[in-house]
């Protein structure tokens, strides 16, 4: 999921939010992997889903529920790397994986600081309040045992330099790759499902 890197970008990948076409094709496309035995791999960056009215329409929450129940259906490995922003439904869609890695200073959350605000508050200007009790945070996430590894990143962020981050973040899925290669196709399944049935036992870091 491309977020675009000036506003002419983002505007024509529509700010990295994914339509229901968009879910649907990587349904088709994880299934394709499934039957030809490949491994996936995501790379999100997306404040979420398109929450506009034709999206939802076109069917945008059943979309997004396949899509997850796709990812945990896969017999294959099934990484994913949040490279930004991970939001909402929008991004657990893409991330339901075996392995979570975040870059350094990626955040991964239900919702976003301003929209938790507006909710709990009615004042979105409380979105640093907001930030801290999300635990949105690779390092927070770590220790919740939600995220699986943090991948550094360059001083002053990814963006610094875009080759050394790539040539981290290829390692990183090189390793992960080999070892859940050595998993069995049902043994990948389970080891996904109970991942994410284990999420909340740690309880919050501290």
């Amino acid at each position: 999921m491309k977020k675009g890197h000036d506003t002419k970008t983002r505007i024509a990948r529509n700010f990295g939010m994914a339509r229901p076409e968009g879910y649907r094709k990587a349904i088709r496309l994880m299934d394709l992997a499934n039957r030809f035995g490949l491994p996936v791999i995501s790379l999100v960056d997306t404040p979420g889903a398109y929450p506009g009215k034709g999206a939802e329409e076109r069917g945008q929450s059943e979309a997004i529920a396949r899509s997850t129940e796709k990812c945990l259906q896969l017999k294959v490995p099934l990484i994913s790397v949040i490279i930004g922003e991970g939001g909402s439904g929008g991004a657990v869609a893409f991330a339901t994986a075996n392995r979570l890695i975040m870059l350094e200073h990626s955040i991964y959350s239900v919702i976003s600081p301003e929209g938790c605000a507006s909710i709990l508050w009615k004042d979105a200007e409380k979105m640093r309040e907001a930030a801290e009790a999300l635990r949105l945070t690779a390092q927070d996430l770590k220790n919740l045992g939600i995220c699986d590894q943090i991948i550094s990143e360059p001083k002053g962020g990814a963006h610094r330099d875009r080759k050394a981050t790539m040539k981290a973040v290829g390692a990183i899925l090189g390793k992960s790759l080999d070892e859940l290669d050595k998993r069995s196709p049902d043994g990948l399944m389970k080891d996904r499902r109970q991942k994410f049935l284990d999420m909340g036992t740690k309880g919050l870091a501290s």
